[in-house]
């Protein structure tokens, strides 16, 4: 069972984030594995355990900084990494992201399927994974909270929560599935897996390496600008007896608030 997993480094969002002319400050961000491509790797590691034999192939679009996320996902038990780092990459949208993994993913051999996220907590696009697929030619299934595959591999069933209820897609393969939280629960590295990281096969590939056209690698979105929110006025406490403080409050909200 091979199996590809697109993983993403972003900030963690514990960190309290600045924002300065218009742009977030990098300084004292913490970074960290995507957590929805944390149920993908586990996912990927669960297919290949199952069947016992296999590898997972963990990609990962990122400066040199992304080497620590990419070691981490090599701990928790995937063969090999491949890193596209080159400061052609930067600054780029989900489209020339999902451009560069795809070309990737063309370089790296045969595979069964390929996992990501459902979407990076940074930007909250949810566009990568089908847009790779679409790059591909692959049939994709999003959001995905259960996946059996078939014994030979033609084939698989993945299921997806919609509203008032749970969705079942029957797909052949090979396919793109994005994983939603609830699919598995995703492990911790073992102090073995962490020994191990840095002997297993780490490629960096560069743009020239992909033999990218450079036209692939314009943005076809632009971040204007990042804002805070406006800081929250104070409350107002209304007094009096329930009934007449509830008269106030409907007042207040027609007139002042305009809520109803």
């Amino acid at each position: 069972m091979n199996a590809i997993v697109c993983m993403k480094q972003v900030p963690d969002t514990e960190t309290r984030f600045q924002v300065s002319d218009g742009a977030v400050v990098e300084e004292g961000i913490q970074y960290v594995v995507n957590p929805y491509d944390e149920y993908a790797i586990e996912e990927c590691l669960l297919k290949k355990e199952a069947v016992g034999e296999g590898k997972v192939t963990v990609i990962c679009m990122g400066s040199d900084r992304a080497r620590e996320a990419i070691l981490q996902a090599l701990a928790l038990g995937c063969d090999e990494a491949i890193h596209l780092n080159d400061p052609a990459f930067e600054g780029g949208d989900a489209f020339t992201t999902a451009a560069v993994l795809a070309s990737a993913v063309r370089k790296t051999g045969e595979y069964d399927f390929i996992f990501t996220g459902k979407q990076g907590v940074d930007n909250d696009n949810a566009q990568v994974g089908i847009l790779l697929a679409e790059m591909l030619g692959l049939p994709h299934v999003s959001v995905v909270t259960k996946l059996d595959i078939a014994d030979d591999k033609s084939k698989a069933i993945a299921q997806r929560e919609v509203e008032e209820g749970k969705q079942e897609v029957e797909t052949s393969l090979p396919a793109v599935f994005t994983a939603q939280k609830g699919i598995n629960e995703p492990r911790y590295p073992s102090f073995r897996g962490i020994r191990q990281a840095k002997k297993k096969p780490y490629t960096i590939w560069t743009a020239a390496d992909l033999e990218l056209d450079p036209a692939m690698l314009d943005a076809r979105s632009e971040l204007v600008s990042v804002e805070l929110p406006p800081e929250r006025g104070g409350g107002r406490v209304i007094e009096g007896e329930p009934a007449e403080a509830a008269k106030v409050l409907v007042r207040l909200l027609r007139e002042e608030a305009k809520v109803i």
